[in-house]
C-alpha cells in the first residue's frame, strides 16, 4: 500500500500566502521523514472565497523538499490550457523530480473557468481528448504536424523530453460514469475522486474493471484514491477539529457545482453527518485503520493519496495528522 498527501493549497482570504506556503514545504518535509511515497496537488483558477497558488511553480519548488518521493499533478484542467505549454511543462517538471513525475489529467467543472478561459463547456471533452494526442504526439515523435478542430501545429519540434519513457504516468480524474470509462480506455489510471460515496465507487470500479476487458487492457498496477481523512487521538476530537473547515469546503464546492459532475443521486447540500458517513474517513487512528481497509477490500486501491488539511485549519493540527498516520495507520496497511 502507497500513501500519499494531497496538498491543500487553498486558503481563506486575508492569510499572508507567503506564510501557508512556508507551511506546505513543513509538511512536504514531514511527509518525507514520515515515510510517504508521494505527493500531488489539483488544480482550480478563480476560487473565491479561497485564495489559491497554482499547481506547476508550487509543484517545482516542493519536489526541492520531497526526496525520493513521486511528484504529482492531480490534476492539470486539460480543456483549459495549451497543450504545447503543458507538454513542455510537465517535461521539464519530470526532469526537476529526476523521473518522478505524474501527469493527472481531468475536464474541469467550473462554468466560471470555462468562461475565464474562452471555452465552451459542450467542447470540453473534445479539447481534452484532441490536446492529449498532442502532448503525447510531442513526447514522442521527433516532428509533429496537427490540424485539428481547436490546435494547430506544423512540423512542430520539442527537443526536450521527459525522463520517464514514453512519457509521465498519465492519471485521470473521473467523478461520472462516461469518464471512468474513458480512464479506462485511455489513461494509466484511474484517480477516484474523494468525493462519491463508497457505494457509488464499488459500481464504479465494476464500470471501469469491464472497459478496461473490452479495451483489451490489463488492470493497472496501481490503483489511486484520494479520500479526505482527518485522524487525531480520539474520534470525539477528530470530528470537533475538522469539522468548520471540512464543512465551509464542501459548501464552497457545492457553490461551485462539483456535486452535480457526480453520478445521479448524490449531492452535498446535506447535514455533516449524512455528507461524511461513507465518503470521509474521521476518527482516532483505529477508525481510520478500519476505515481505510473497508475502501482497500471493497475497490483494490492501493495508493491512497491523503488531503488532511481544510482551507483555515492550522498547522499543528496537519502535521500531528501527519505523525499519527506514519506511527498508528500506515504500519497497519502494509505500508
Amino acid at each position: 500500500m502507497k500513501f500519499g498527501l494531497i496538498i491543500s493549497k487553498q486558503h481563506p482570504p486575508g492569510v499572508s500566502m507567503v506564510e501557508r506556503f512556508r507551511e506546505h514545504i513543513e509538511q512536504v518535509r514531514a511527509a518525507r521523514d514520515a515515510g510517504f511515497d508521494l505527493i500531488v496537488m489539483g488544480q482550480h483558477y478563480l476560487s473565491a472565497p479561497f485564495q489559491e497558488i497554482q499547481t506547476l511553480p508550487s509543484l517545482a519548488r516542493l519536489a526541492a523538499e520531497a526526496g525520493t518521493m513521486r511528484v504529482g499533478a492531480t490534476v492539470l484542467l486539460l480543456p483549459l490550457l495549451n497543450p504545447v505549454d503543458v507538454a513542455e511543462q510537465v517535461a521539464t517538471l519530470d526532469v526537476i523530480c529526476e523521473g518522478r513525475f505524474i501527469f493527472g489529467a481531468g475536464l474541469g467543472y467550473r462554468e466560471e473557468e470555462y468562461e475565464a478561459f474562452g471555452v465552451q463547456g459542450k467542447e470540453r471533452v473534445a479539447r481534452f481528448l484532441e490536446s492529449l494526442e498532442v502532448i503525447k504526439r510531442l513526447w514522442t515523435e521527433d516532428e509533429v504536424t496537427h490540424h485539428g478542430r481547436f490546435f494547430h501545429l506544423t512540423r512542430a519540434r520539442m527537443a526536450l523530453r521527459p525522463v520517464q519513457k514514453p512519457h509521465p504516468p498519465i492519471w485521470f480524474a473521473a467523478n461520472n460514469d462516461g469518464a471512468v470509462e474513458r480512464s479506462a480506455r485511455m489513461a494509466d489510471a484511474w484517480v477516484i475522486n474523494p468525493h462519491a460515496k463508497l457505494q457509488i465507487l464499488q459500481e464504479q470500479v465494476a464500470l471501469y474493471r469491464k472497459a478496461l476487458r473490452e479495451a483489451g487492457k490489463p488492470f493497472p498496477a496501481e490503483l489511486p484514491m484520494i479520500k479526505e481523512l482527518y485522524v487525531a487521538p480520539d474520534r470525539r476530537t477528530a470530528i470537533q477539529e475538522c469539522r468548520p473547515f471540512l464543512e465551509a469546503k464542501y459548501k464552497a464546492y457545492g457553490a461551485w457545482g462539483q456535486d452535480k459532475a457526480l453520478p445521479p443521486g448524490d449531492r452535498f447540500d446535506l447535514a455533516f453527518e449524512e455528507l461524511v458517513q461513507d465518503r470521509f474517513i474521521i476518527g482516532d487512528p483505529d477508525d481510520c485503520i478500519r476505515e481505510l481497509t473497508r475502501y482497500v477490500d471493497a475497490l483494490g486501491v492501493n495508493c491512497v493519496i491523503l488531503r488532511i488539511q481544510w482551507p483555515g485549519m492550522e498547522q499543528a493540527k496537519v502535521l500531528r495528522t501527519i505523525k499519527l498516520l506514519a506511527e498508528r495507520v500506515m504500519p497497519a496497511l502494509g505500508h
